[in-house]
């Protein structure tokens, strides 16, 4: 089915769970009953081995007053680090991953913050054992999709929860999602119930 169909046939009744990558988002919360989070993808910082300056967050990067931060111009990134208190000299806009790589492994940064997904192929072709990613970026949103079900079938997706739920407590959901660049505490470190609700 096509993406813009997916929502529409579900509700028609044309088939009982779409599990394409619908993020989770107040609109489409209100039209499907979401199961609990999958798939997400979550900001991240590259750094290097052993995190030395300790980042867990982007206040982290504004405590530390010789600290830099790479993200790229006008994304999410840049803004999450303006807006946790990085001043703007200390926000290196940066054209491209390679670019960010390059300035990490340097010493120009002492972060370089993409997305989850974006540093972790990042880290794969780099294959240098000196870096580490830290993700999910503590107090950074967290996109997730969930497998989506027709309004009135709760009891359907309830009863997919219950299995997910085994899955991610045993640590097999980790195995099979990780292989893939998925964060499994990504999708751990929120819910249903706060990605309908972000704005």
């Amino acid at each position: 089915s096509e993406y813009g169909a997916m929502i529409p046939g579900l509700q028609a009744g044309r088939f009982d769970v779409v599990t394409a990558g619908l993020f989770m988002k107040p609109e489409r919360c209100a039209a499907v009953a979401y199961s609990d989070p999958v798939l997400c993808d979550a900001e991240a910082m590259l750094v290097k081995k052993g995190n030395p300056k300790g980042f867990k967050s982007y206040e982290d990067v504004a405590k530390d007053t010789s600290a830099t931060i790479g993200a790229p111009g006008g994304g999410t990134e840049e803004k999450l680090a303006l807006n946790a208190g990085v001043p703007r000299e200390r926000v290196i806009v940066v054209p491209d991953g390679q670019s960010g790589l390059k300035m990490l492994q340097d010493g120009r940064i002492d972060a370089y913050s993409l997305p989850v997904l974006s540093i972790n192929d990042l880290v794969k072709k780099a294959n240098d054992p000196n870096l580490e990613v830290i993700a999910p970026v503590l107090g950074a949103p967290v996109y997730c999709d969930g497998a989506a079900f027709k309004k009135g079938d709760e009891a359907m997706r309830d009863a997919y929860d219950v299995e997910l739920a085994k899955m991610k407590k045993s640590g097999e959901f980790a195995k099979i999602i990780e292989p893939y660049g998925f964060s499994a505490a990504a999708a751990m470190s929120t819910t249903r119930d706060k990605l309908c609700a972000a704005k």
